[in-house]
């Protein structure tokens, strides 16, 4: 017979040996919640350095790329000499575009110099030099396009609205002072001078330049002149050539792969090059775009359409993971339901699976567009790093004509040595990540709209 009492269960409570209590913290749980809030901790700073890392970047380039956004221009009325413009008297367009752009300066130069000299404006050391300096290069081209547009301007006094140098709108900015005017060969503190006079008096003004986003690049010396517009038009391009051709390809390549492939070797083959494409560095299909594209099909360099071949490639292996991920959530369940009242295979992946899946596809999809929007690396492989004046003809001639990219454009303006092109490099970014913010916005919204519940 057991004896009872020898048991350490049936003992004296008083005997036995303190377990602890669930209201009181031994010293190994006190260590327990002490490690658990160390490590939320932390995770709350790692949070908050990223946090504060990308707000210091987005603030940067706000800062330093809001300027692009603005512009100064002189207003000036001028007389559109008709012996200098029109030397035949007949208004023909064609016989005025024999005019030099040249000339148009000449123009230019005067009515500015006779707007100084009504204003009285007398700044010491000032030189003519420094007065036509004022105007940018570009303006002779611009007012030369508007009086090719309409010749009956020709013999009139007509108020303009011209660019003027960098230098000039660099000093309204605050990236040009008179101190370093001081060691800077393209401009003159009388001409920060005579700039700081023609405000006052009204004729100089800094407002919203729209042609920022709707001019071409422009040369070196002429960085108050650049735009993004043919840029914005080849990545719209390009990605109308990747949205339908990666789209429809990488979507029934996945839905072959996980409803009707068979499990064997050679799709498990296919799944694992799918998933190492996916990783492979993007300058590597930059180097397969030129060899194949260029160089054995003969397509144009520079070209939205070889872009956008280059960006299928590089985009179909995340839209066809991302498509896959999307109809492997959708539970049995509905495959099995819907093969059970009588649905074929075919009805089973279209009529019921891929709807519910298309929240999933839609957000792969646009994510892997932005991500082939921001790509720079194979476009300067390409050749679509050319500076570019014209902009593309509409579709489908437009795909074979020499376009840029937003991305690229970027590259080009970072390499210059005037600083006023860092500024535009900046205003491009603002660009292109507000194209980036509303492509992953409208993933959100597709998502939500086309999500549903089981």
């Amino acid at each position: 017979m057991t004896d009872l009492s020898s048991d350490p269960m049936n003992a004296d409570p008083s005997a036995r040996p303190d377990s602890g209590s669930l209201y009181q913290k031994d010293a190994r749980t006190r260590r327990r919640n002490a490690a658990e809030k160390r490590f939320r901790a932390y995770g709350l700073t790692a949070i908050l350095i990223a946090v504060l890392a990308l707000a210091f970047l987005v603030t940067t380039i706000i800062r330093d790329g809001s300027g692009a956004f603005r512009q100064t221009y002189l207003s000036i009325p001028v007389t559109l000499d008709a012996d200098i413009l029109d030397p035949q008297g007949n208004r023909d367009p064609a016989q005025m575009a024999g005019v030099l752009t040249l000339s148009y300066g000449q123009v230019l130069d005067r009515a500015l110099d006779r707007a100084v000299a009504d204003l009285n404006l007398q700044i010491p050391g000032l030189q003519d030099g420094d007065v036509d300096g004022l105007i940018s290069r570009d303006a002779s081209a611009q007012l030369r396009n508007r009086v090719l547009a309409d010749p009956e301007l020709v013999g009139q006094t007509i108020e303009v609205n011209v660019l003027v140098n960098g230098r000039i709108d660099g000093y309204f900015k605050g990236r040009v002072t008179l101190q370093s005017a001081e060691r800077d060969s393209n401009v003159s503190v009388q001409q920060l001078l005579l700039a700081d006079a023609l405000r006052d008096e009204g004729l100089l003004v800094t407002r919203f330049n729209r042609e920022f986003l709707t001019s071409a690049d422009a040369s070196d010396q002429r960085p108050e002149a650049a735009g993004v517009g043919v840029a914005m038009l080849g990545s719209l391009y390009m990605m109308l050539v990747v949205l339908f051709l990666a789209v429809p390809i990488g979507v029934a390549a996945s839905i072959y792969l996980e409803e009707f492939a068979p499990k064997n070797r050679i799709t498990d083959i296919i799944e694992v090059n799918i998933s190492n494409l996916a990783a492979v560095p993007s300058i590597v299909f930059g180097i397969l775009g030129l060899a194949v594209f260029i160089n054995f099909v003969g397509l144009p360099q520079s070209a939205p359409i070889v872009g956008g071949l280059v960006l299928t490639l590089m985009t179909l292996p995340t839209i066809i993971i991302a498509t896959r991920a999307a109809l492997k959530s959708v539970p049995p369940s509905i495959r099995d339901a819907a093969l059970g009242v009588g649905a074929s295979k075919m009805q089973t992946v279209f009529h019921h699976v891929l709807p519910l899946a298309m929240p999933g596809i839609l957000t792969g999809t646009i994510i892997g567009l932005a991500q082939a929007l921001g790509e720079t690396a194979p476009l300067l492989l390409i050749g679509m790093v050319a500076f570019v004046r014209e902009y593309p003809a509409a579709p489908p001639e437009g795909l074979f004509d020499p376009a840029s990219a937003l991305p690229v454009q970027v590259y080009n303006w970072t390499q210059r040595s005037d600083p006023a092109f860092v500024e535009r490099a900046s205003g491009a970014i603002i660009v292109l990540l507000i194209f980036l913010l509303c492509m992953n916005l409208l993933a959100i919204y597709l998502r939500r709209k086309f999500e549903r519940r089981w």
